[in-house]
């Protein structure tokens, strides 16, 4: 029965620790960061779902956790006017799990700002 209840416990408060609810949403965005062997790269990947304060994202790249990456949104082309920019302002994030799904991994990322 105390097993019982250590699991209904843990359960509880994953879901208190969860500060803004996920949207399954698929973003393009552009991940930018090191690899597991410290190389610099730019991949166009995309969220699986998204909140205020974090994202699931696809990627190629093995990364750390703990480690910080930048997120941008790309936008379609530039318009002539020059009021609407190419891609959001970077988003910056910290990596807090991993896992493997096939060829990708999955990457929970917690957001140093929340997005507002």
């Amino acid at each position: 029965m105390a097993i019982q209840t250590a699991k209904t416990t843990s359960s509880v408060e994953k879901s208190v620790q969860r500060r803004f609810p996920r949207i399954r949403l698929q973003v393009p965005i552009f991940l930018r960061g090191l690899d597991a062997s410290g190389v610099e790269f730019v991949e166009l990947t995309k969220t699986l779902n998204i909140s205020a304060s974090g994202a699931c994202i696809a990627s190629n790249h093995l990364l750390h956790l703990d480690q910080v990456v930048h997120l941008t949104i790309p936008t379609p082309a530039a318009s002539s006017s020059g009021l609407v920019p190419n891609e959001t302002p970077p988003i910056t994030a910290k990596v807090l799990r991993q896992q493997a799904a096939g060829e990708l991994r999955l990457f929970g990322v917690e957001f140093l700002k929340t997005l507002e």
